[in-house]
């Protein structure tokens, strides 16, 4: 299984990555709230794309290029359960296409290389705080923050990563509330935490973000848990879900959410239908991830995908966004 999960990381990457976007693979260091995160940037970048090579691996990229431009929004990445920090390059890299600095990590514990926090509810704590810790370190100790404009900051999560962006930006989960995830006869340590109670104390809403794209997100949420979050927020839904995403779960949170999204019902897409288009290898050695229903044509999609992403954080996170927080911040 590791090595099928290998696979799909590889091949990931073996799709095109970047049309003019710089790529650097980067690593936030250790510390008291954490271990190291380790990930990748897509930047700006004037120069054409080259063949990078990270042996067996060959991906079309600029690494380390220059980046073009200052004053450039960032928007960070959260992949979901079993996922990686690549899993949504084609996103990644039309945003850096066009004028974003984005930056993506593999959360400790529940990716494709490593599941071992799966079982316990403090990944879903640990979660949101990587993301803050990615937050500090691309406006803090990267060597390209002076290229960030830190008032221009978004968010995308697709699956648990919708569920941590959510609590980045204020959500209070109950997973209590989802009884469907735990049957009655589980014994798994999660499903016995969620049975007592222990619920692990979440991270503080990170006002730094400004905008989120929340795409097929696992919920454990009601209103009273909803009710701090009120930034602007695209919120995607697939019409079949799936790996315990159901529609009738992301309706519900759009009925909830105090302020109402922009909102994408995806007809004919199941859950993974979001994850980046599959290379033949990978289609063969993950079938799961990779297959569509027949009447789905997840690239055509995606090229409609990433341009009402894109649309959303250039309108959220525009040069305006940063002018009026200067101005509250001065009042």
């Amino acid at each position: 299984m590791r090595r099928a999960l290998l696979l799909v990381a590889l091949c990931l990457c073996c799709a095109r990555i970047a049309q003019a976007a710089g790529f650097s693979l980067i690593e936030v260091p250790a510390d008291s709230n954490g271990p190291a995160l380790r990930g990748a940037v897509w930047t700006p970048c004037d120069a054409p794309a080259d063949r990078l090579s990270f042996d067996p691996l060959v991906i079309e990229g600029t690494r380390d290029c220059p980046i073009a431009g200052k004053q450039l929004p960032l928007v960070v990445i959260s992949h979901g359960k079993g996922g990686s920090s690549l899993l949504h390059h084609d996103t990644a890299a039309a945003l850096a296409d066009a004028g974003f600095i984005v930056a993506t990590i593999n959360h400790p514990g529940h990716n494709f290389q490593n599941m071992s926090g799966a079982s316990h509810l403090s990944v879903y704590a640990t979660r949101p705080a990587d993301m803050k810790r990615l937050v500090d370190y691309m406006l803090g100790a990267w060597p390209g923050r002076a290229a960030i404009d830190a008032n221009r900051v978004g968010l995308f999560g697709f699956s648990a990563g919708g569920y941590t962006g959510l609590v980045v930006v204020g959500a209070v989960p109950d997973f209590r509330l989802r009884d469907d995830l735990c049957p009655p006869a589980s014994m798994t340590p999660l499903c016995e935490e969620i049975r007592r109670n222990e619920l692990p104390k979440m991270p503080a809403r990170d006002d730094r973000i400004k905008a989120a794209v929340i795409v097929d997100p696992l919920t454990a949420f009601d209103t009273s848990g909803l009710k701090n979050v009120t930034l602007p927020m695209q919120l995607w839904a697939s019409a079949f879900g799936g790996d315990g995403v159901a529609p009738r779960y992301v309706e519900a949170l759009r009925r909830d959410l105090p302020v109402r999204p922009e909102w994408h019902m995806v007809q004919g897409a199941t859950h993974f239908a979001f994850v980046a288009p599959c290379s033949p290898v990978m289609a063969q050695a993950m079938q799961q991830i990779c297959r569509d229903r027949p009447e789905f044509d997840r690239a055509a999609f995606h090229a409609d995908f990433n341009t009402q992403v894109l649309a959303f954080f250039k309108q959220q996170l525009g040069p305006e966004t940063a002018a009026r927080a200067s101005a509250a911040g001065t009042r």
